[in-house]
Parts: C-alpha cells; sequence; structure tokens
C-alpha cells in the first residue's frame, strides 16, 4: 500500500468524534486506515517531521532533538483572559520552546466562550492553523492549553502534522535535565502518565498477536494492547520505587528534625535566580544557567546566619504557570520539602515581565502540595526580590510587598540584609521564654542578643529579667537562666 499523506480538506468536520481517544481495541484504527504512523517514512518534500505525533520521527521524546524544530504557537484567550495576559502566556511558551531546542516561526491567536470539544479551537481556527503552518513549514503545532487525547489526534488529523501540549514541552524540557534516580523516575512517571491515555495504533503494529504457542489458538491481543500493559506495569513499577525513595527522604528528614536545625526551603519562579541565589549564601557549587529548569533535583546546605545560629537551606525545582498536574504529582515528594520548612524563603524575578502573577502562580502550586489541600497550611514565607542589578523593578515590587527584600544573587546586593531577615523571621516562629539573669553575667545577655531575638528586658534589684525567642539548637546554652513558669 502507498502511504500518502492525509489531506484535511478530505476529512468531515462532522465526522470528528470529541469522544475519541484515538485507540481501538478492534485492532483497526479508523482514523488511520492507510497505517502512516511512527513507522512512516515521508516522502520527499513531506515536512511532518515533529517527534510525538502521528507523523512523528522515532524520538522517544515530544520534540524532535536531532534537527531544529520549526514551532507554531496556538494561544486561545478564554473568557477572563485579557489579550495581554495571553500575550505573556505565549512568551513565555516560545522560551519554554526554546529551552527544549526548537525554533518559533509563527503564531496564531484566537478568542472563545468555550473550548472546542472536538479540536479545542474549532474546525474554522484549525483550517487558518493549517494554512499557517503550510506558509511556515512548520513540524509541529504547540498550543498553549493542554489537550484531550481526541482533541490532539483531530489536529493531527486536520493539521497533517504533530499537535502537542505546553504540558508536552514542559514533561520534555525536564526529561532532558532530570539528572538523579529520583528526579529521572519522577519525570519517567510524569511522561507515562501522560502517554498512556494517547497511545494508538501505528499501521501494522495493531495486528493480533497470536494466542498461545503456534497459531492454532485464537486470537491474542493487540499491540496496542500490549503497549498499554507494558506501560502500567511501568508506571507501577515507578510508583513503587518513589516510594520508597520518598521512604528514605523522611528518614534523612527525621534525622535532620533531631538536630534541631530550623530548615528553609528555597522556592519560586523558575529562572528567578534560586541557584544562585544558595551558591550565594551557601558557597555551594550548585549548577546555575540562565534557562528554564537548569536545575530539578533539591540540593540542601548548612548555612550559618549573623547571630551565630545555623539553618539549613534547600532549593527546590522551578514552578510555572500551568505547571503540568502529572509534574506536580510525580514531584510531590520532592516539593514536599516545602510543606516540612519552618521558613519558605519566596524569589521572584524584579526584572519579570509580571512578577505578581508569577507569584500567584507559585503560591496556587503550594497551595495544591499543601497538606490536606488546605492553603492555610503553606508555610510562612519571605519574599525575596531577586535581579535587582537588572533594573528598577525588584525595588518598585519591593515597595508593593512590605517586609520584603531586595536582592542581586549576582553581585552580592542585599544579602547581608537578607540573611538578617532569616534569622529574624525564623526567631519570630519561636515561643517566647523568659529567663532572669544575674548582672555579673552581662555575657549571657550579650549571647541571648547574638543568638536569639531578645523582646523585653526589665532591670530588677539582683539581675535583668529577660522575654526572648531563642533557636531550638541554641537553647541548651541558656538552660539554667529559664524561669519556671509552675514556680
Amino acid at each position: 500500500m502507498t502511504a500518502r499523506t492525509p489531506d484535511p480538506d478530505d476529512i468531515d468536520a462532522d465526522e470528528i468524534d470529541p469522544d475519541d481517544t484515538g485507540t481501538d481495541d478492534s485492532g483497526t484504527d479508523e482514523h488511520d486506515p492507510d497505517g502512516i504512523g511512527r513507522d512512516h517514512i515521508p516522502a520527499a518534500g513531506e515536512s511532518h517531521r515533529g517527534a510525538f505525533g502521528e507523523f512523528g520521527g522515532e524520538s522517544g521524546a515530544f520534540i524532535e532533538r536531532t534537527f531544529r524544530e520549526r514551532i507554531v504557537l496556538v494561544g486561545v484567550a478564554l473568557p477572563g483572559v485579557a489579550d495581554d495576559a495571553l500575550d505573556e502566556s505565549l512568551d513565555e511558551l516560545e522560551l519554554l520552546v526554546d529551552t527544549a531546542g526548537a525554533d518559533v516561526v509563527g503564531r496564531v491567536v484566537q478568542r472563545r466562550s468555550a473550548p472546542d470539544p472536538a479540536t479545542y479551537v474549532g474546525s474554522g481556527k484549525a483550517e487558518e492553523i493549517r494554512r499557517v503552518a503550510e506558509a511556515t513549514d512548520c513540524d509541529t503545532v504547540v498550543f498553549d492549553d493542554e489537550l484531550s487525547p481526541a482533541q490532539q489526534r483531530n489536529l493531527e488529523k486536520l493539521l497533517g502534522r504533530t499537535a502537542i501540549d505546553r504540558t508536552a514541552v514542559i514533561l520534555d524540557i525536564f526529561g532532558q535535565n532530570a539528572h538523579s534516580q529520583e528526579g529521572k523516575a519522577q519525570v519517567q512517571l510524569a511522561m507515562f502518565r501522560y502517554r498512556l491515555p494517547r497511545l494508538r495504533g501505528r499501521g501494522g503494529s495493531l495486528s493480533q498477536q497470536a494466542g498461545g504457542v503456534g497459531t492454532r489458538r485464537g486470537p491474542g491481543e493487540t499491540q496496542l494492547e500490549i503497549d498499554r500493559r507494558r506501560i502500567t506495569r511501568q508506571v507501577h513499577k515507578l510508583e513503587a520505587d518513589l516510594r520508597r525513595i520518598a521512604g528514605t527522604r523522611a528518614t534523612q528528614r527525621k534525622s535532620r528534625r533531631r538536630s534541631g536545625l530550623p530548615e528553609v526551603v528555597i522556592v519560586g519562579y523558575t529562572n528567578a535566580g534560586k541557584s544562585t541565589l544558595l551558591n550565594r549564601l551557601s558557597g555551594s557549587g550548585v549548577l546555575v544557567e540562565d534557562r528554564l529548569f537548569a536545575t530539578l533535583d533539591a540540593t540542601t546546605r548548612r548555612l550559618q546566619l549573623p547571630g551565630g545560629e545555623s539553618v539549613l537551606l534547600t532549593d527546590t525545582v522551578g514552578f510555572v504557570r500551568k505547571l503540568p498536574h502529572q509534574l506536580v504529582e510525580a514531584f510531590r515528594s520532592t516539593l514536599d520539602v516545602a510543606n516540612q520548612a519552618d521558613l519558605l524563603v519566596h524569589v521572584i524575578d524584579g526584572s519579570a515581565v509580571d512578577p505578581d502573577g508569577n507569584i500567584d502562580a507559585v503560591r496556587t502550586v503550594l497551595a495544591e502540595i499543601a497538606p490536606d489541600g488546605d492553603p492555610s497550611r503553606i508555610r510562612p514565607e519571605l519574599l525575596v526580590f531577586n535581579k535587582a542589578d537588572r533594573g528598577p523593578g525588584a525595588d518598585r515590587c519591593s515597595a508593593r510587598h512590605p517586609g520584603s527584600v531586595v536582592t542581586s544573587a549576582t553581585t552580592g546586593q542585599g544579602i547581608d540584609d537578607l540573611l538578617l531577615r532569616i534569622g529574624d523571621r525564623l526567631r519570630a516562629l519561636l515561643p517566647a521564654v523568659e529567663l532572669f539573669v544575674p548582672y555579673e553575667r552581662s555575657d549571657v545577655i550579650a549571647a541571648l542578643h547574638r543568638a536569639g531575638e531578645v523582646i523585653t528586658e526589665t532591670p530588677t534589684d539582683d539581675g535583668v529579667m529577660i522575654s526572648a525567642r531563642i533557636a531550638e539548637d541554641s537553647a541548651p546554652r541558656f538552660a539554667e537562666f529559664v524561669l519556671d513558669r509552675a514556680s
């Protein structure tokens, strides 16, 4: 049979099934009668080179990396979404595509009252996108919102090209940047969960496998069914591996808790400068790149504050708008460190186009992973507006958020102030204790000022009554001076 490229004009929009998942357990694929799929070798002149879709190559990635794919972006503004917000979202998507290793060659935008169940954008806009794709000779069309398996399937038939969404792009980037055993397992799990409902037959691969020895037994499973079972088995294995890793992480966390050291966790939007800040504060050598999701693995370092007390400082994976649910679930064990923190240092790129939107995006994810999904249980946060060296944006943002800190992790600006504020905020979280210090032990009073927060000092005939907050690791030094409230 001679393979041909489907002509979208041959497809009747009325025949597109919004409930079609692109799979058929019977062993035939009604939308792919000619077997055009991954096993199809494009003829000369065909440009359908995208990595993932019906017309994709052999790569297991969502975006082909053997060459720079040409990408057209599609954004849809639903009710309540302003045009500038859509533009900002597409700008970020373009940066994501560049990070994944592809080039954006065009954009198509639309305003709709609701997504079309069959194609998300409707048949008329899909035809416009097809014309733009042909004019730009693009390989893949990337949608800013997540597509259902049916929508993706129908769009690829109409467009004659790979159609993926923002979720696939982010998953692809995470797949490139995961290095640790846990990080790789988390990304693989998210990818499998994304791919599973999108499995579909690939031409001859749908043929029935013989049931039993030889061919005398009844028909066995289709290749599609085998693929589903294989992926399901891999998902279960990865989930078990991550539960084991999570158990190890919980044991490590208990050990840290027994050390009595407060835990400070750095969170923030991707590329806000979190790793640079960690390096500046602790002198660690965490990888720093000016690109999205440069690091995915949590890193913990010991940090000494100006008052002399020590804390554990942990960097986390960066967040982004519309962070795929698959990734939130897969990285839950890693992100859970934010729920165990005594203080969150929320780093924001003060030079960003929409820093307040970035703050909201991070808080949305924190609320999603909060214990019992209760936003009120999000840990206390200290806002840090970073990249002050790139203009006045950080100062303007800080003025709108009293109590925040302005820094430049690159130059060191504001770092001393940040360290002092971290110490103050941690001490403010501690319960106040009452102490009596004789006058001859003025050294103790001085040490209290260094190691804790002195709230009040009241002179008496024999010494000084002091109300103070003392870090847990410093408390034993002052135990003999603490008053017994029951006496």
